[in-house]
């Protein structure tokens, strides 16, 4: 999977595929811009420092966010600095063309990342991380996925990691290793050093198993080992599992929340209703329509979840609850 996919992003088009928020509405990169100035502010303001994103894409998001905060946070703009995660040399160029005047610095891993205060950015990052799936039997016991000869085969293996899921017999039970090693090492950051990281993915808000490796080839799905490198390969984040490896860590997390309640909490229909005023109808219409893509439970809403990591000190993440909802239980912390 971690082949196919630097494969897929170094030589195509990604975006001929699939269409992520910050690519449908304006209103998106903007909630998020807001969001990283009062995160600042919480932090204490300091300066300078590092606004990140991983997995940038063209870039839009990043350059959304820089406009809004120049408008209403300018002391913030001034400060931060930004940093983009990137492997593709391809869409490197695309985010330096997004992002002139910016003077981005690119990494190829988040461990690259400078030091210092940070804010950091995942929009649709960790479903593209390589998964591993297993399987129990009565008769086998533990089985692990693999892939040999263009096929799916099953091999011996060791017991998954303990309390991911109930066994049950014939179920596939799925776990991102590197997803969690990225989480678990942002939150010790977070929890060292006033930060914050803002997650958006989509995935379920309680523990689940299941087989989510899905594939999109120009823009359709298509089998996950048909043509290698010539489609997009994704997983459902384990959005349960990351939030208790982070708070492990130290961070306080506020989340899982769905998308919809997130971007609603923060403005994005009345930030609509402005970029739509005075617009022509059509145009207007399709503002609308955007944030409702973004928002409404049947469309993007509630597949996609929101989740933030902070330093302790920072109070109530913007966009979120007060009360912190434990996905595990139901119970209010």
């Amino acid at each position: 999977m971690a082949r196919a996919n630097a494969a897929y992003y170094a030589g195509r088009d990604p975006f001929a595929d699939f269409v992520t928020a910050p690519e449908i509405a304006q209103a998106f990169g903007e909630l998020i811009g807001a969001w990283a100035a009062v995160c600042w502010q919480s932090m204490g303001a300091p300066d300078p420092v590092l606004l990140c994103e991983a997995g940038p894409g063209r870039g839009t998001l990043m350059a959304d966010a820089l406009r809004l905060a120049a408008r209403v946070a300018p002391a913030f703009r001034a400060a931060l600095r930004v940093h983009l995660v990137e492997t593709s040399p391809r869409l490197r160029a695309v985010q330096a063309e997004a992002l002139a005047g910016a003077d981005p610095v690119w990494h190829d891993t988040i461990d690259a990342l400078p030091d210092g205060p940070m804010i950091l950015i995942g929009n649709e990052f960790l479903d593209a991380l390589p998964i591993r799936q297993m399987v129990w039997t009565p008769a086998e016991g533990w089985r692990e996925r693999f892939v040999r000869a263009g096929a799916f085969v099953l091999e011996p293996a060791e017991a998954p990691p303990p309390g991911e899921a109930p066994v049950v017999a014939g179920q596939v039970m799925e776990f991102c290793e590197p997803a969690r090693a990225i989480v678990a090492g942002l939150a010790r950051r977070v929890a060292e050093t006033p930060g914050a990281v803002l997650l958006l993915d989509y995935g379920p808000d309680r523990p689940g198993s299941g087989d989510t490796l899905q594939a999109l080839r120009d823009g359709q799905p298509a089998p996950p080992l048909e043509t290698p490198g010539e489609a997009d390969l994704t997983a459902h984040v384990d959005f349960p599992a990351l939030r208790a490896i982070a708070e492990k860590a130290g961070a306080v997390v506020w989340g899982p929340e769905s998308q919809g309640a997130f971007l609603s909490a923060l403005g994005l229909f009345q930030r609509t209703e402005q970029l739509a005023r005075g617009k022509p109808p059509e145009q207007a219409r399709a503002l609308v329509d955007a944030a409702h893509r973004l928002a409404a439970p049947e469309r993007m809403g509630q597949l996609f979840k929101a989740m933030a990591l902070c330093h302790p000190s920072m109070g109530v993440s913007p966009g979120f609850s007060p009360s912190r909802s434990n996905p595990e239980d139901g119970v209010r912390a």
